[in-house]
């Protein structure tokens, strides 16, 4: 196993690589780092060499140094790629690395080629907000806009850092500055548009239980890749491959080794 720091447009990313072969990426989602996918890791690594990064702002990776929209992420992955002297591989999605998939291969200038790509619980398909949703963003703009004004920050100085706090997903929370401003430019993008130009055999895993990219956004992957299949697995979320590790890794191994 390699373990190693880079520097990629003045970030410092961490990664591993580990096993021997044919090289398959895995890009990670929203805030995750390499030992969410170690499992998935450790079975791939058996018959290919697997590569895995701590997202940018996460574990022992660095922050970017201005919040990133899809264009730019997609970027940074390609930089990555050609700094690994890579010219031939498979790519592995969860989440917004999935997004990040579908929308980089409608790039037409591409120096690696990409054999199989695999999508689970893949970002993309925006939603229309349900009225709840709305009004808690109008709720959540209006208090802003209050508690920013100088009165309002000198009598009650910690407030809007508290407010700012309570609101959004555990993501955003959770998430540096800079990284909250990119998540807000990436999640308002719907991905759609590229999915047809997905030439690569595609496998969709998706856990039918999965509210954050529900069951119903891999259907319409499904129809729209030219290639694609979808594994549904009964009783799971959205991390469908750290619920069922041994049945979503023999999937992967089938897919991409053709079951040796």
């Amino acid at each position: 196993m390699i373990f190693t720091n880079i520097n990629i447009k003045n970030v410092n990313l961490n990664y591993e690589s580990i096993g021997e072969g044919r090289t398959v990426l895995i890009l990670p989602g929203w805030g995750t780092t390499i030992d969410v996918y170690r499992s998935m890791m450790n079975s791939i690594s058996e018959y290919a060499n697997v590569i895995a990064f701590d997202m940018p702002g996460y574990g022992k990776s660095g922050v970017p140094e201005e919040a990133w929209d899809a264009d730019q992420w997609i970027d940074f992955i390609i930089e990555f790629i050609k700094s690994q002297n890579i010219k031939e591989l498979d790519l592995i999605g969860h989440s917004n690395g999935g997004k990040l998939i579908i929308k980089m291969m409608s790039r037409p200038d591409l120096d690696f080629k990409v054999g199989k790509i695999i999508l689970i619980g893949s970002a993309g398909i925006v939603h229309k907000k349900p009225l709840k949703i709305r009004l808690k963003v109008k709720k959540y703009k209006l208090g802003k806009r209050i508690l920013s004004m100088k009165l309002v920050k000198k009598l009650f100085p910690n407030a809007l850092e508290k407010f700012q706090k309570n609101a959004g997903s555990e993501d955003y929370r959770n998430a540096p500055p800079i990284l909250k401003q990119s998540m807000v430019k990436l999640l308002n993008e719907d991905m759609r548009e590229y999915l047809p130009n997905i030439k690569a055999p595609t496998l969709l895993l998706w856990g039918e239980n999965d509210t954050a990219t529900p069951i119903e956004d891999a259907e319409l992957m499904e129809k729209m890749i030219p290639d694609a299949g979808l594994v549904r697995v009964a009783g799971c979320s959205h991390y469908v491959f750290l619920e069922q590790p041994a049945y979503i890794n023999n999937i992967i191994k089938t897919f991409l080794a053709g079951g040796k």
